[in-house]
C-alpha cells in the first residue's frame, strides 16, 4: 500500500473532486486559449513560420524583425449585441484577446521577408543571408 501512494500520479485526482482540481484546471484553461499555435521549418535557404490566428483581422497583426528575433503580435476585439424584435437588448458580449510570440531566427535577409495572412493562418518566409544586419524591420502583411 505504501508503494501505491508513492507511485501515484498527482494529475490523476478523482474527477468528482471539484475542489482538488479547481485551481489547476482554471489556470490551465486560461493559458491554453491565449497562445498562438506556431510551426517553424528551417531549410538551407530560409525559415518558414506558420502561426494560427483565427478571427484576427490582418490590420491587427504586427510583425517585426529585430536583433535576429521575429515578433508576432495580434490584437482581437469582438463586440456582439443581440436584440429582440422591439429593439430591446437581450445580450451583449465583449471579448478582447492579445497575443505575442517571439522567435530567434538568426541571419535573415530583412529586405526579402515575405508575409501573408489567409484563412486565419499567418505565413512568414524569412530568407537566410550571409551577412548579419542589426536594423529594425517592420514587415508588411500581403
Amino acid at each position: 500500500m505504501a508503494n501505491e501512494l508513492r507511485n501515484r500520479d498527482f494529475d490523476d485526482f478523482a474527477p468528482l473532486d471539484f475542489f482538488d482540481n479547481f485551481g489547476k484546471n482554471f489556470f490551465k484553461s486560461m493559458t491554453e486559449g491565449s497562445s498562438m499555435k506556431t510551426d517553424i521549418r528551417e531549410n538551407e535557404k530560409d525559415y518558414q513560420v506558420s502561426a494560427e490566428l483565427p478571427g484576427f483581422k490582418k490590420e491587427n497583426i504586427v510583425l517585426n524583425y529585430d536583433n535576429d528575433t521575429l515578433t508576432v503580435t495580434g490584437k482581437h476585439n469582438v463586440d456582439k449585441e443581440q436584440k429582440d424584435e422591439k429593439g430591446n437588448l437581450i445580450r451583449q458580449e465583449r471579448s478582447y484577446s492579445n497575443v505575442s510570440r517571439q522567435f530567434y531566427l538568426p541571419n535573415v535577409d530583412r529586405d526579402k521577408i515575405n508575409a501573408s495572412y489567409d484563412g486565419g493562418v499567418l505565413k512568414v518566409t524569412l530568407p537566410k543571408s550571409e551577412e548579419k544586419l542589426e536594423s529594425n524591420k517592420q514587415i508588411p502583411i500581403n
